[in-house]
């Protein structure tokens, strides 16, 4: 049974600055599961690493390079039901070093996005990790920031610079979550206790704990619900989008 659709669409970029936090296959796993209950989902490939794509398996052809440098028109891919992307290519390591110029250039994508939002429920933009113009043009365009942080000391002291970053664009982060989480290490509890403890209802509840099938699935170009749906990471996937669903749904 779905649950009700969205009556407004939400972007959301998932940023941070350290990379391999589990961005990527959050961005992914997050919008097929709301395309199974019935939301039309848009993933954005802001990363000129183009896992997402690779994840995918979109055709690159009109990559969001290309639509940032109005060479191509907004045609998402379609991945399956409900569940479309606008994928990335090595190309968009050019984009911050040619858009530097243009006028208005943080709402390129903006603009480029606005005549097909209203036709998604959620836009779920994968972005770098940095605080180049794709990301500002990825940031500027966005409703919510979420950040997922892995359960280390380390991701706590880039939450810190990330917030800084942040506020001299005069934005903020909405909600964090928890990756790569092992409840049988004791620094992995602590970083967790630490995280709802300061960041309180800005923390999403449920931690994504570190399993192998997360890491498979992508070989397959396949969610982590078709790959290995009775898996921790089908199951911390599953509740953390009930999470995203019940507060901005």
């Amino acid at each position: 049974m779905f649950l009700y659709i969205y009556a407004m669409s939400k972007t959301i970029s998932l940023l941070n600055f350290k990379g391999g936090v589990g961005k990527t296959t959050s961005t992914y796993n997050i919008g097929y599961y709301l395309a199974t209950q019935g939301y039309k989902v848009l993933l954005i490939d802001a990363d000129a690493q183009f896992n997402l794509t690779q994840m995918a398996a979109a055709d690159q052809t009109s990559s969001l390079y290309r639509i940032l440098k109005k060479q191509s028109v907004v045609s998402p891919h379609k991945i399956a039901d409900n569940f479309y992307i606008i994928p990335s290519s090595l190309e968009l390591i050019k984009a911050d070093i040619e858009l530097s110029g243009q006028i208005h250039r943080e709402y390129i994508l903006d603009k480029a996005l606005r005549r097909i939002k209203k036709n998604f429920d959620f836009v779920l933009i994968d972005c770098a990790p940095s605080l180049g113009l794709t990301t500002v043009n990825a940031i500027f365009t966005s409703d919510l920031i979420f950040v997922p942080i892995e359960a280390e000391y380390l991701s706590l002291t880039g939450y810190s610079v990330l917030t800084e970053a942040l506020d001299n664009i005069d934005y903020e982060i909405d909600k964090v979550f928890i990756t790569k989480y092992d409840s049988r290490k004791v620094l992995n509890r602590s970083v967790k206790d630490s995280i709802f403890d300061k960041l309180g209802p800005n923390a999403f509840q449920t931690p994504i704990r570190q399993n192998v099938a997360l890491a498979e699935a992508p070989t397959s170009s396949q969610s982590i619900f078709e790959y290995a749906p009775d898996s921790n990471g089908a199951k911390d996937y599953e509740s953390l989008t009930k999470e995203i669903i019940k507060e901005y749904g």
